[in-house]
């Protein structure tokens, strides 16, 4: 019995009673390998001494102060870090409790922004479709999940969304990559003429798509093209690395490697890393300067923003990333679990793709892997996944409706940053096993 109302009212939930490395532990003595991070949170694993540490020393200094009312020495030197780290450009931060919120400040931002300037009748928001920006209301319409959106669609605010880069279904036999991402971002500059070059407030976009599709990342330049054409028209871009950034990918930020600076950025997840709910926006320059030189403040907040707990969680996690080398980790542990997840599916006939950056990969499932056909999405083959790899001892996050929110099945995997050869040869043999068996119950 249990009065928690839980994300599956009638589930069963094996209960966790303590975590270490990559391992998070049931009360039954049960071991799970956490290959997802949660949802790509863990980055630095469970129970890190260095972090358990600096939340000791808040919470013996000062648990909580209201930002209506005072700063934090905490929360100031976690913005000094984020803004020395930040892409080029971006020299402000705006810290609250998650990725959703993140999402929500940088659309109100973004709309403010124009208000400062002038120009009020800029009013649209351009996303994607199979795209995740988070569940409150404003970021549930800014994203592309129909199957998230379809319940509470007459709440939410009306916004635009163009197709994805999404190579393994969009990119046609025998196009260049370079033509792909040509393509793909001229769908943006259609969109925002369609809709009128002085009415679109900003371009909405994870660098590296997340839950979603399955850590699908850009092709060739297409996110230069992007870039390009929000400068032309004067409309902001927001990236959403709650997922993807945070080094995630092998960068601290996800777009750099795609050679951009965005005006606003929102990441969450891996900030603190699961020590505290914590994100935050970052943003540039200009709209700062718009702010402080208009109406002098931003009109949002939430009570738990700038919270001493979590920007002690946030900056700890960031110097144990920095002091310990761990993106350098995240590239090579990245490249062994692709070349490991190749292997292991090899001619794998029910194995359409594996793509992605960093420790951010996917691994689409398809029934036949000659015309890419999807599992009919009665199966449910994700949810089997899902408890085929549990009953193994493993985590992963396996999503449905891949393809256009109903059809198609994905594996996401994210595994802390700190992983190491051995546990990723084990994390792809039990995922490989796991895959086999929800399969072979479907077929």
């Amino acid at each position: 019995m249990t009065h928690i109302l839980h994300r599956s009212a009638n589930a069963v939930m094996p209960v966790a009673v303590g975590g270490k490395g990559i391992e998070l532990f049931d009360r039954n003595g049960k071991s799970y390998l956490d290959a997802s991070g949660g949802a790509a949170v863990s980055c630095l694993g469970h129970g890190h001494p260095d972090v358990l540490a600096a939340l000791h020393r808040q919470l013996d200094t000062l648990a909580y102060a209201h930002t209506g009312f005072f700063t934090t020495e905490i929360a100031e030197r976690l913005a000094d870090r984020l803004v020395e780290d930040a892409p080029p450009g971006l020299d402000h931060v705006y810290l609250v409790s998650g990725g959703s919120e993140a999402i929500e400040a940088a659309l109100k931002m973004a709309r403010q922004y124009f208000v400062e300037k002038g120009e009020s009748q800029r009013r649209h928001i351009i996303a994607r479709r199979q795209s995740y920006h988070g569940n409150t209301l404003g970021a549930l319409a800014a994203g592309g999940n129909e199957w998230r959106r379809a319940q509470f669609r007459p709440l939410l605010i009306e916004t635009h969304h163009i197709d994805p880069c999404y190579a393994y279904r969009q990119q046609e036999a025998g196009e260049s990559d370079a033509t792909y991402a040509a393509r793909a971002a001229q769908a943006l500059e259609d969109k925002i003429l369609e809709l009128g070059s002085d009415q679109v407030i900003a371009f909405v976009a994870e660098t590296v798509v997340g839950a979603t599709l399955g850590a699908v990342p850009p092709v060739a330049d297409y996110f230069k093209r992007i870039r390009a054409i929000c400068d032309r028209y004067g409309v902001l871009l927001i990236l959403d690395e709650v997922m993807c950034g945070m080094g995630r990918t092998g960068t601290l930020h996800a777009c750099e490697q795609d050679g951009i600076a965005p005006d606003l950025i929102a990441i969450a997840k891996g900030l603190g890393g699961g020590y505290q709910p914590v994100g935050a926006v970052l943003l540039s320059k200009q709209i700062y300067d718009a702010f402080s030189g208009g109406s002098g403040f931003f009109q949002h907040g939430h009570t738990y923003m700038g919270h001493p707990m979590a920007a002690a969680a946030g900056l700890a996690v960031q110097e144990v990333i920095r002091r310990d080398g761990l993106l350098a980790n995240v590239v090579a542990m990245g490249g062994h679990l692709q070349r490991r997840l190749e292997e292991r599916f090899a001619n794998h006939h029910h194995v359409g793709d594996i793509r992605g950056r960093g420790l951010f990969r996917g691994v689409e499932l398809v029934s036949d892997g000659d015309t890419k056909q999807p599992f009919a999405p009665e199966l449910k083959l994700n949810a089997l996944i899902k408890r085929e790899a549990m009953a193994r001892g493993l985590m992963v996050y396996p999503m449905g409706g891949t393809i256009d929110g109903v059809r198609g099945d994905h594996v996401l995997l994210a595994p802390p940053f700190i992983v190491n050869r051995e546990q990723v040869d084990m994390i792809v043999e039990r995922l490989g096993d796991a895959v086999d068996a929800a399969v072979a119950s479907v077929s």
